[in-house]
C-alpha cells in the first residue's frame, strides 16, 4: 500500500488542533485531525490515510481506526461530490424517512451505502441527526433539512445543480 504523505498545510491544521490539548493527550485531536485529512481527501479516509494521522499523533494506529470506523461522518470509501445522510431512527421513520430513502432510492438509482454512477450522489443512513422535531429530515454534505416530502427532496436536489 502507497503511504499516504500529509500536506504541510494538513499538518498545521492538524497542529492548530493539538495545541488545543495539553501536551501528553494528542489522542483528543483524532476527531479534528481525521475530519482535516478526509476533506483533503476527497472526502473519505484510506487505510493508509489513517494510519499517517496516528503516526503524525504519536499514536497506535488502532486508535484513529477506532475513532473513524465508530463515527457516521467519517467516510472509508470514495463519496460522491453531495453525500446526502438519511435519518432512520424511530422519530424519522414514524414520520415518513422510509417514503423519503425510497423516493432517492428511485430517483437517484442507488441504495445505501452507493454512489451514483456520475460520482455526484453518496446516499448514507445515519441513526440520528437530532432533528426528531423536523422529522423526517436528512442532511446534504453540511445542510440539514427537514419536514422532507419527495417534491422538497426534488428542490434540494435541483438546486445543488445551479
Amino acid at each position: 500500500m502507497k503511504p499516504f504523505l500529509l500536506s504541510e498545510k494538513v499538518k498545521a491544521e492538524i497542529d492548530s488542533w493539538v495545541e488545543k490539548y495539553p501536551l501528553d493527550q494528542k489522542r483528543s485531536a483524532v476527531i479534528p485531525a481525521l475530519h482535516i485529512v478526509q476533506q483533503a481527501n476527497e472526502g473519505w479516509l484510506s487505510e493508509a490515510a489513517m494510519e499517517a494521522v496516528a503516526d503524525y499523533l504519536s499514536l497506535p494506529v488502532i486508535a484513529v481506526f477506532e475513532v473513524a470506523t465508530f463515527y457516521s461522518m467519517f467516510n472509508l470509501s470514495p463519496v460522491g461530490r453531495h453525500q446526502i445522510s438519511i435519518c432512520t431512527n424511530l422519530s424519522c421513520m414514524l414520520k415518513g424517512s422510509d417514503k423519503v430513502y425510497r423516493h432517492l432510492q428511485d430517483k437517484l438509482g442507488i441504495s445505501f451505502k452507493e454512489t451514483t454512477p456520475d460520482g455526484k450522489f453518496t446516499l448514507k443512513e445515519v441513526e440520528c441527526l437530532a432533528a426528531c422535531a423536523g422529522a423526517p429530515a436528512c442532511m446534504v454534505d453540511k445542510t440539514y433539512y427537514e419536514h422532507l416530502t419527495p417534491e422538497k427532496l426534488n428542490e434540494i436536489l435541483a438546486d445543488l445543480d445551479k
